[in-house]
């Protein structure tokens, strides 16, 4: 199923077998991936070698940081992923988890990982500026 034929369908068919089935398979290839990169990162640290000018390892250094860092955030993804898949093995898929409103196909297609609608999300991103400042 693309896309398209996801969006296409009437609303009283929200999250049906086939869209469950879709953002599944989405959310499955999602983490494959992130699985591979972190692997790629493995292989590639383990590979460096220090090398004899300061400023190049310095450089090299700085890219590993930069590259652990990125793999953090995926490790955080991969909870989030994880999380998702469990919704849809428990029906909670596509809905939001505080007003219990569908969070909407577009929103899931941007954010497969999404677990509030847009007014929730907007509703919490201002309380957390309020309490941040």
């Amino acid at each position: 199923m693309t896309e398209a034929e996801l969006l296409a369908m009437p609303p009283e068919d929200y999250m049906n077998e086939q869209q469950l089935a879709f953002f599944h398979q989405r959310l499955l290839a999602m983490r494959q991936e992130i699985l591979k990169r972190g692997e790629e990162t493995v292989q590639s640290l383990r590979e460096s070698e220090l090398l004899p000018d300061p400023a190049d390892q310095a450089t090299l250094e700085e890219e590993h940081v930069l590259e652990l860092r990125t793999r953090d955030r995926d490790r955080k993804l991969l909870k989030k992923i994880g999380d998702a898949l469990t919704r849809i093995d428990e029906g909670s898929y596509g809905y939001c988890e505080e007003s219990g409103e569908p969070i909407g196909l577009p929103r899931l297609l941007a954010r497969p990982t999404a677990t509030l609608g847009i007014e929730a999300q907007t509703h919490r991103e201002i309380q957390q500026r309020q309490f941040a400042g």
